[in-house]
């Protein structure tokens, strides 16, 4: 939740504090650069000496972001708060969905591989519909938004205290690798990470896109500012992406990883539609129909590595889908968002939309072909 609360609120910042549209885009992507910092080295501490020594100091840097939030007067501090979000973010991806994994049992490792996927969703969802309310409905939103999260982030430090359990002797891996590396699966899981990226990248690029761009294209081309419309819209993509999930248990990963491929390719072609006829409704529409390849996505890749992943390795694997998905899902919003400045909404967006579009549904084509290469033995 504390990665898109703040992104209804970016348009307050950015006329307080006054910046560009590019420096907008780079303070929404400095949550995903702390994410990357922190996924090289989670996941693996995670698996080494549990997921409680993890997710502790993680929620206490969300702590300290959402202090830095409410007191932000200069871009640095607004960028400081991103990163040390993407720091909790990524311990959450990586320790926080294995530990729901372990909690769970090796009964329930798919059953609790969509627990989390959907407990994601439900947050990211949950975000920008709250961050949007609170902005354009109350007194002090950069303040009341960030003490609501700060209460919900101490329940969760209660959570993990309650659930988790006490660490115990460091559990020395048999391979010997050390915990600060780029995270990886054992060779055997290679190709599931790979075809689960290729539809997890696309999907994640494509909503960031979407939360990025959000306020410019409803200003410029929409002609509205009412914080409330930008953060419904990133309720209803991320609300689609928890709902998809439930459906998408009933069906093999590697259907929902090829399905979720297309659907991301038709989203980025509805969002460059939607751009050239200044449309309210096709944007939205787009933007649901990004959340459902997203979800789809998220949901494939987690639960592939979920059940074919060793238990020792999977904080790791995670990691390193996680790593993978955004670190797409980061450039491409700052490099739109400096096109904007540079040409202008509509060329940018069209054509950033077409290449993530592009790159989903030539996905889908490889996750396909690999499937069917694969179905006979």
């Amino acid at each position: 939740m504390l990665s898109n609360i703040p992104t209804p609120l970016l348009g307050l910042w950015q006329h307080r504090i006054g910046y560009s549209t590019g420096t907008t885009t780079v303070i929404f992507a400095a949550y995903i650069g702390g994410l990357l910092l922190a996924l090289p080295f989670t996941g693996a501490l995670a698996d080494r000496y549990g997921a409680r020594r993890v997710l502790t100091p993680a929620l206490a840097a969300a702590l300290v972001s959402c202090v830095l939030f409410m007191t932000a007067s200069h871009v640095l501090t607004l960028l400081t708060a991103r990163l040390l979000t993407g720091v909790a973010v990524g311990a959450v991806l990586s320790a926080g969905t294995a530990a729901v994994v372990h909690v769970g049992g090796p009964g329930r490792r798919t059953q609790a591989s969509l627990a989390a996927s959907v407990s994601i969703g439900t947050g990211l969802a949950a975000g920008p519909l709250v961050g949007g309310a609170i902005s354009q409905y109350l007194g002090a939103p950069t303040v009341t938004a960030f003490v609501l999260e700060g209460l919900l982030l101490l329940s969760a430090a209660a959570v993990v205290r309650r659930l988790l359990p006490r660490p115990g002797p460091a559990d020395h891996r048999a391979d010997g690798a050390g915990w600060l590396r780029l995270p990886s699966v054992p060779p055997a899981n290679r190709r599931g990470l790979v075809t689960s990226l290729m539809a997890y990248a696309p999907g994640m690029t494509g909503t960031s896109l979407l939360l990025a761009l959000g306020p410019t294209l409803l200003g410029s081309l929409l002609h509205t500012t009412n914080r409330l419309i930008t953060g419904g819209i990133g309720f209803l993509m991320f609300g689609a992406s928890t709902a998809v999930q439930f459906l998408a248990k009933r069906l093999p990963a590697g259907r929902v990883l090829t399905v979720a491929g297309a659907v991301t390719g038709l989203a980025m072609l509805g969002t460059a539609a939607a751009v050239h006829s200044r449309s309210l409704t096709a944007l939205t529409c787009a933007a649901v129909l990004a959340g459902v390849g997203q979800g789809m996505s998220q949901y494939g890749g987690f639960t592939r590595l979920a059940t074919e992943v060793p238990a020792p390795r999977l904080a790791e694997a995670n990691a390193a889908l996680s790593a993978g998905g955004y670190l797409l899902a980061g450039i491409l919003p700052i490099l739109t968002g400096y096109a904007v400045d540079a040409t202008d909404v509509v060329t940018s967006s069209t054509a950033f939309a077409t290449l993530i579009a592009a790159a989903a549904l030539a996905g889908t084509l490889v996750i396909r072909t690999t499937r069917r290469a694969v179905a006979p033995s």
